[in-house]
């Protein structure tokens, strides 16, 4: 590469740089190609769809998002919460067992 060519590829790097961004290779199928240039546009754009994104992708990489209480949570949305149900059992003593 001569010389001004380093100076180019600096140049261009430099000008990344300043915007937060880096260059880098990723090994991956050929069918992923479109896929993966996708992702990355999308996450080098900044805005909260990009910080949406961003967050989704990791969640699923590293299995976090499985928080407690998840059941709770879902009960609480419920469309029945605040209905006056009256939920009862009837209490029966048992039966009687002989040996």
């Amino acid at each position: 590469m001569g010389s001004s060519q380093k100076k180019a590829v600096q140049a261009y790097r430099s000008r990344l740089g300043a915007r937060g961004l880096a260059r880098f290779e990723v090994v991956g199928c050929e069918a992923d190609r479109a896929l993966i240039r996708a992702l990355a546009r999308r996450l080098a754009e900044s805005g909260p769809e990009a910080a949406r994104l961003r967050e989704a992708v990791s969640e699923r990489l590293t299995g976090a998002g499985a928080e407690t209480g998840g059941i709770v949570a879902a009960l609480r949305r419920s469309p029945l919460v605040g209905a006056d149900l009256e939920i009862g059992r009837v209490r029966e003593g048992g039966r009687d067992v002989t040996f």
